[in-house]
């Protein structure tokens, strides 16, 4: 039951990665990540949710209306993440390195959270950021058109 519980996830999570814009992200050292966009609510809500496996040269970015506060709660994430923060001129705020992963029974005051600034929010495999010098102060770039 659990296998088919499992399968079922999987296959609504490809089935809702299809209607997904895809922009490709390059990283300070000239790496290129293909980064599905969440610019909506329901993308946003859902970003990474159940994604069991992340190459890393693909993530997420978050688009938000304007720079302010952003705070990701990493509840269904079952892979390990960077979270970079950029703001509007896609200048790195902040980096939140190696954000442990959850399970679907993993008490909420056991999730992990992060929270940073700006308009932007990549997510990327665990540890993709350090080796392809993602830090504060550097620039990522791309090009993004709702």
């Amino acid at each position: 039951m659990k296998r088919f519980f499992l399968l079922g996830v999987a296959l609504l999570t490809l089935g809702a990665c299809k209607h997904y814009q895809t922009i490709p992200v390059t990283l300070p050292d000239g790496f290129v990540v293909n980064a599905r966009v969440a610019d909506t609510p329901a993308k946003q809500e859902r970003g990474l949710m159940f994604v069991t496996d992340l190459p890393e040269n693909q993530g997420m970015i978050f688009v938000f209306d304007k720079d302010q506060e952003q705070f990701f709660w990493m509840k269904n994430t079952l892979i390990d993440l960077d979270i970079v923060f950029m703001t509007s001129d896609q200048t790195v705020t902040s980096v939140e390195a190696e954000v442990p992963h959850s399970y679907t029974y993993t008490p909420d005051y056991e999730v992990a959270q992060a929270v940073g600034y700006g308009q932007y929010v990549l997510e990327l495999a665990s540890k993709t950021a350090q080796k392809h010098q993602v830090i504060p102060g550097s620039k990522l770039q791309f090009t993004y058109e709702k």
